[in-house]
């Protein structure tokens, strides 16, 4: 590793980030569609990990993404924060999927290797299903899906962006067009809601 690499702070990292943002999109603009390219490639992991946490489908996610990217690459001329896309393309992301998921209600799976770095309590109870046998296993997984899918839209968007996608609480904030307050209060109400409807799981 580097001196520099070393050094770097987040809020430079972040600075890093938005530079080339904002140099692919000003590219793009000017017609070279190979830096919108790049914006897809450098976003594509975290939106599809967003639309499949919303939908429990990958091929629904994946074709919600698609659908994402499209309306983010037509819409892009009027972006006014151009060091923003990432936050402003989860928007486009989260709502499509919430979109998406009210025409056709499909089951929120939890099922996935990324788990472990999401909300530590679902994560938890996953694992200790999974000490059980085939049948415990599967019983938790339909009650964490199905507690997940109780949750209110708000409050599930939270859950998902901050406490098992790790985007910072700013982030989420701008993404659902509200204060960095009503976060907290959402994912604290989320978590709230799961604890008391797997309470059963969390006594074992």
């Amino acid at each position: 590793m580097s001196k520099k690499a070393a050094t770097d702070s987040p809020v430079e990292d972040d600075a890093k980030a938005a530079a080339e943002d904002i140099a692919a999109i000003e590219r793009t603009l000017a017609g070279e569609m190979s830096a919108f390219d790049e914006l897809i490639e450098r976003y594509q992991r975290r939106a599809v990990a967003v639309a499949y946490r919303l939908l429990g489908n990958i091929d629904d996610a994946q074709e919600v993404c698609q659908e994402s990217f499209l309306r983010a690459y037509r819409s892009l001329s009027g972006l006014q924060e151009r060091g923003r896309f990432g936050p402003w393309l989860m928007r486009i992301v989260s709502n499509q999927s919430l979109n998406f998921r009210r025409g056709r209600r499909p089951m929120l799976s939890l099922h996935g290797d990324d788990d472990e770095s999401g909300d530590s309590q679902a994560a938890s109870i996953k694992s200790r299903g999974e000490e059980g046998d085939s049948l415990e296993a599967s019983e938790l997984q339909g009650a964490i899906a199905a507690a997940i899918e109780s949750l209110p839209d708000p409050q599930r968007l939270a859950l998902v962006l901050f406490a098992i996608e790790e985007m910072p609480q700013k982030d989420v904030a701008e993404i659902l067009e509200c204060s960095v307050e009503m976060v907290k209060w959402n994912v604290f109400q989320a978590r709230k809601t799961l604890k008391e409807k797997l309470k059963s799981f969390l006594e074992e």
